[in-house]
């Protein structure tokens, strides 16, 4: 048996954070870790931050308040918001932020330009500064630790504010690429996992991984441990002040999303390590959940070539390629369905609208229609312009064979993509609005002015398509906190010593992505505050 003041499962951003806080709050802390990687989505992500009224904003002279952020999230909500966290996440956000920089866990920077997602709504930033992107981490600095991040030997040797997904209209030089590569150099989030693991690391707080959480211990209606296994040998870890759950979601376990997932999802794109352990915990201790049908939807394609190393199918989260001229998506009908350059997580909703004559869903299966322009200039997926299309992607020299490939009316389809085409000459997309807002400007052909960065005719053969599915970054709901990340019961009390962070928990800003860095910019606050807040604890 082994024991200490707090311990933390799950070594995401939320998890690190909250190890972090609560060793600098006084607390002896143990890290804990189900896989023999660290990192889990956090790592594979763009590791973008969103946060309000944040420091690297007031360092710019930038202009943010409480009230416009709370306006900006009122106004989207849907009665998914609590008002304690909600406050708690706008409050402490910039605290939890300067806390991380202070003691080297971040370097951040403001991600130039890029706008909240939903310019039009009291509070908005349509020109951005909310937003934050990583520094480059050099690798060197964690030994033997670096090769224990989750997908390091995929490296992303770049910010994100020097890509196209970040804004930047030049791509890094392969020279300069390659110094960083041979410098160990990496951007995303791979470097905000680096840099928190090193800070761990600096204080001793060095994660154990292989163990896996199978019962939380009680001493009368307080949390004092967990049961667990390490490499198939039983595992007592006692816990004088609280266990933080940080497990992330539980997108991967298969009987958890068919029984809490409001619609289809068939390519999510985050690792298999979200797999709801911490959500089976929280339940055994008798929490009580929220957000349980919502999560951090987004349209994906599957590379048949690319798998995870552990061989499930990876999602990829679509982007640019939905976004840049010479495009469109297409449903079962072979009409168009959406704003293509809408935000991701608000156009995954399109994909869960049903249709009660049918009994299916109307925009399933999707397809993403382009052409030999687009094929010249723009990527997809991990393919980059001059590079050949991959085999999976289908092909045809018309129009009427590209939709009998697809099992499309070919008929329909040509019309589809006839008036599309006519309006993209105009500049306007009078169906759907594509180009009228900030945000859909942001990922487009910025070589090109007006709507023109969205908006391009389909004509040039030959002719292309990709099935788009029905993903997601991770799912958002669990056990409900309170402001301070101390997890509640049925009753609406806390059970003493249990504590939540990041993707296991209702997070604090409900369904609601505000922007680029939604769900990291909570994970990271509520980390903080659980972290605070089990440091603190009564013994």
């Amino acid at each position: 048996m082994r024991e200490t003041d707090v311990i933390i499962l799950g070594t995401g951003a939320a998890g690190m954070a909250a190890a972090l806080a609560a060793h600098e709050t006084g607390a002896e802390v143990l890290l804990v870790e189900k896989w023999d990687r660290v990192g889990g989505t956090s790592a594979i992500s763009g590791g973008v931050i969103w946060v309000a009224d944040n420091p690297r904003m007031r360092a710019a002279g930038m202009a943010d308040s409480r009230a416009d952020a709370l306006a900006y999230f009122r106004s989207l909500d849907h009665g998914d918001l609590v008002d304690e966290t909600i406050e708690a996440f706008v409050d402490s956000g910039p605290e939890a932020l300067a806390f991380l920089e202070s003691i080297d866990a971040l370097s951040v920077s403001v991600l130039p330009g890029y706008p909240d997602y939903y310019t039009d709504r009291p509070g908005a930033k349509p020109q951005g500064s909310r937003a934050l992107d990583h520094d480059l981490f050099d690798l060197n600095h964690l030994g033997e630790w670096a090769a224990r991040i989750y997908a390091i030997e995929e490296p992303k040797p770049l910010m994100l504010r020097e890509t196209p997904i970040g804004g930047a209209t030049e791509m890094v030089s392969a020279q300069v690429m390659g110094e960083r590569m041979a410098a160990r150099q990496c951007g995303f989030g791979q470097a905000m996992v680096a840099r928190l693991l090193k800070a761990c690391l600096a204080r001793g707080i060095e994660p154990l991984l292989g163990v896996t959480a199978k019962a939380l211990l009680r001493d009368g209606g307080r949390i004092t441990g967990i049961e667990a296994e390490q490499n198939g040998a039983p595992l007592t870890l006692k816990a004088r002040r609280g266990v933080i759950i940080a497990t992330g979601g539980f997108e991967w376990d298969t009987e958890q999303r068919q029984t809490f997932l409001r619609g289809p999802v068939t390519a999510p794109a985050s690792p298999p390590t979200a797999t709801g352990e911490g959500l089976k915990l929280a339940m055994a201790a008798g929490a009580k959940l929220g957000n349980m049908t919502s999560a951090w939807w987004a349209p994906t394609l599957v590379a048949p070539d690319q798998p995870w190393a552990s061989g499930e199918q990876r999602g990829q989260i679509v982007l640019i390629e939905r976004t840049v001229p010479h495009s469109i998506m297409v449903n079962r009908k072979a009409q168009r369905f959406c704003n293509e350059a809408a935000n991701y997580s608000a156009l995954g909703g399109v994909f869960h609208q049903f249709d009660p004559a049918n009994y299916d869903y109307l925009n399933l299966p999707a397809y993403l229609i382009f052409d030999a322009q687009y094929a010249a200039r723009y990527p997809l997926g991990t393919r980059m312009p001059g590079q050949p299309i991959p085999d999976w992607v289908m092909r045809a020299e018309t129009l009427e064979g590209l939709a009998e490939q697809l099992g499309l009316d070919a008929a329909t389809l040509t019309e589809t993509v006839a008036r599309f085409n006519v309006h993209a000459d105009e500049g306007h997309d009078p169906d759907f609005g594509r180009g009228t807002s900030a945000y859909d400007h942001f990922y487009g052909d910025r070589s090109r002015t007006g709507t023109a960065v969205t908006l391009g005719a389909i004509r040039e053969a030959p002719f292309y398509a990709v099935e788009i599915q029905s993903g997601l970054l991770g799912t958002n709901g669990g056990p409900r906190t309170d402001g301070a990340g101390r997890i509640l019961g049925h009753d609406g009390a806390v059970i003493p010593g249990l504590f939540g962070a990041g993707n296991a928990i209702a997070c604090p800003t409900g369904g609601i992505y505000a922007g680029a860095g939604g769900t990291l910019g909570p994970a990271l606050t509520f980390g903080y505050l659980a972290g605070r807040a089990a440091a603190a604890a009564n013994a």
